[in-house]
């Protein structure tokens, strides 16, 4: 596993094995994740999605604590898939960076506890499946603005997002941060200190 820029973010670039039969890899696997993260994955919750060329899921992220780590893999088609630092007081807030996740490459991507996620399908039935750190609860799970100008995420050229209703309906960063929606950094640095033992 390679670290991202953000603070907390990673991504797997497995070794993919592949004969006449098809490929193999594999795509987690506890001890190295550990070694390489520093934090042992519990698993709450797993979804999968299945998204048509130019869905825009996200930007989604939940309060902390608990929050919501996330490990994110495309197995089939592709997608664009970003990870935002939305923690306040980080030292890379606003900051996002994309990593392509495929079926080719077979690359995988985590982000802790109080990063924003968002991606956008490449290709139709790009299916993403993820694996969550605590189950969905409407009540702790929030949004902002995927395509918000001061965020600039840069989305690919030539593909019309399409987003749900609740996500466009989103709030600008700047708005999310002035009612005190986002986390602090703080907050997410001592949730992380209690539950990783350091």
């Amino acid at each position: 596993m390679r670290a991202l820029g953000i603070e907390g973010a990673w991504v797997l670039e497995p070794k993919v094995f592949t004969d006449g039969r098809g490929s193999f890899h594999e795509w987690f696997r506890g001890a190295e994740f550990r070694e390489a993260t520093g934090f042992d994955l519990s698993l709450a919750q797993a979804n999968c999605s299945v998204s048509r060329r130019g869905v825009v899921r996200g930007v989604h992220f939940s309060d902390v604590p608990p929050g919501q780590a996330k490990y994110v893999t495309c197995v089939r088609g592709a997608v664009l898939d970003v990870v935002i630092d939305l923690r306040v007081g980080s030292p890379a807030f606003g900051q996002w960076e994309a990593v392509r996740l495929d079926d080719d490459t077979r690359h995988a991507v985590f982000l802790a506890e109080g990063l924003g996620h968002a991606f956008m399908a490449l290709t139709d039935d790009a299916t993403v499946v993820y694996l969550c750190s605590t189950g969905y609860a409407p009540e702790r799970e929030h949004g902002v603005d995927p395509l918000d100008p001061d965020l600039g995420i840069a989305w690919p050229e030539g593909i019309p997002p399409v987003l749900s209703p609740k996500d466009a309906e989103a709030p600008s960063l700047a708005e999310a941060r002035r009612t005190g929606l986002l986390p602090s950094y703080e907050a997410c640095r001592a949730y992380d200190e209690e539950q990783r033992g350091r």
